[in-house]
């Protein structure tokens, strides 16, 4: 399972690695930090164009430059890209941005675990729920 991680904390990065590698997880992840290299990314831009095409997007909201929000409502906006399931993964649990997050048709919204633990257990059901049931074109 391809997966892109937009996160611009190297901290939270790690601890998303680790869950993949601690949980013994199937999961090939890429990392980006900004909502601008998400996109890049995404369309296959620049020093993108031989990245493989995720079947998930894991997608911070609070990002520099190009916030998660925006990346969210260009990636549902876009007929090639919109259907690659995102998911919000955030600190954030302030009601506003869920009910944004579901406006713009975020496939999950997660706020980010307090525990190693707690974050394998929620990537071992991201790739339960989405590498067996999500199958994403291939261009």
């Amino acid at each position: 399972m391809e997966v892109l991680l937009v996160e611009d904390n190297p901290g939270d990065v790690r601890l998303v690695e680790e869950a993949i590698l601690e949980g013994g997880l199937w999961m090939d992840i890429c990392v980006v930090g900004d909502g601008v290299e998400a996109m890049a990314f995404l369309r296959k831009q620049g020093s993108y164009t031989d990245v493989p095409s995720p079947d998930l997007v894991l997608l911070d909201l609070n990002l520099p430059g190009k916030d998660g929000r925006e990346v969210l409502a260009e990636v549902k906006e876009d007929p090639i890209l919109r259907s690659i399931p995102v998911v919000v993964l955030t600190s954030s649990n302030h009601e506003r941005d869920v009910q944004r997050a579901k406006e713009l048709h975020a496939d999950g919204y997660i706020i980010k675990p307090g525990s190693l633990d707690q974050l394998i257990a929620v990537m071992r059901s991201l790739e339960n729920s989405w590498s067996r049931t999500v199958k994403v074109p291939q261009e």
